[in-house]
């Protein structure tokens, strides 16, 4: 089995119709999809739901809890039912750029010593593009970014821990660090982090996974205590994320990928601006 694409459903039902085309558009078919909804859809996004397992070429699954146990218990029991498996995390109101999955599990191909691997996307804190720490416009093609990601150096340079819209999590990494700590936090954002910082305290890297981009409306939002609970627990992670914030280490690969990007859309703007002799030319006489 492949890697299996997690989403945790929410209660945006409009997010969740542009993730789930966004999915169809740019996923390999036959991925393995579940979407596990904790009792908080309601009809409409139960309606997008069931009208999507219909003609998607995923093979997607959905299940709904008849009583919520909360998010981070739940998303620890679909981990726990996919072990030995690498799993993405993906938020639901993610919008992945094609080739995502691809790009990802390149990523741990490659590196053997990745735990995690977090795509760019607009809105992705330490892995935003192209303003680090800024939520960013959601790029109008996405099909451009994903040529512009695709055409960077394979570098997978280190984040201080992943970054949640979306996560590829290695399943021995996984393992070997536990399942999420529900009892600390009320998010599984911040519970995913905290995952991530023990895999990178049993010596596996949590990567920036350059090639790939998975755009968002904005940033997760955790849970009060939560923030408080990751510094406690980890004292150096806060500092750490402010120095990256500061220094910008990846200040040029950003730059690389704005030029990458601006090559990409050009032929697309220039084609806008004179059109096609088939589109200007003149009909012929009746």
């Amino acid at each position: 089995m492949g890697t299996i694409v997690l989403l945790p459903i929410g209660v945006d039902d409009s997010a969740l119709d542009r993730c789930l085309a966004a999915l169809d558009a740019g996923t390999p078919a036959q991925t393995p999809v579940w979407l596990a909804d904790d009792g908080q859809a309601g009809p409409r996004a139960q309606a997008v739901i069931e009208h999507w397992l219909e003609s998607t070429p995923l093979r997607a699954e959905y299940t709904r809890r008849a009583r919520a146990i909360g998010e981070v218990a739940h998303l620890d029991e679909m981990l726990r039912a996919c072990e030995g498996s690498e799993v993405v995390v993906l938020a639901p109101d993610a919008v992945p750029a094609p080739g995502w999955l691809q790009q990802l599990d390149a990523c741990f191909a490659r590196d053997a010593s990745i735990g995690s691997a977090t795509p760019w996307c607009n809105a992705g804190e330490t892995a935003a593009w192209p303003r680090l720490g800024e939520i960013n416009p959601v790029p109008d093609d996405l099909d451009a970014m994903a040529q512009a990601c695709a055409a960077l150096p394979t570098l997978d340079p280190e984040l201080p821990s992943a970054v949640t819209h979306a996560v590829l999590l290695r399943a021995n990494a996984r393992r070997k660090a536990g399942g999420l700590d529900m009892h600390s936090y009320g998010s599984w954002n911040a519970a995913l982090i905290d995952l991530s910082l023990r895999m990178a305290g049993l010596g596996w890297r949590n990567a920036l996974c350059a090639n790939a981009y998975v755009a968002r409306d904005g940033e997760a939002q955790a849970h009060d205590g939560d923030l408080e609970a990751l510094g406690t627990r980890w004292p150096s992670w806060q500092p750490r994320l402010a120095g990256f914030l500061m220094g910008d280490p990846l200040l040029q690969v950003r730059q690389d990928l704005q030029r990458l990007h601006q090559q990409a859309i050009m032929p697309r703007s220039q084609g806008d601006l004179f059109g096609s002799p088939a589109a200007t030319a003149p009909e012929p006489p009746a």
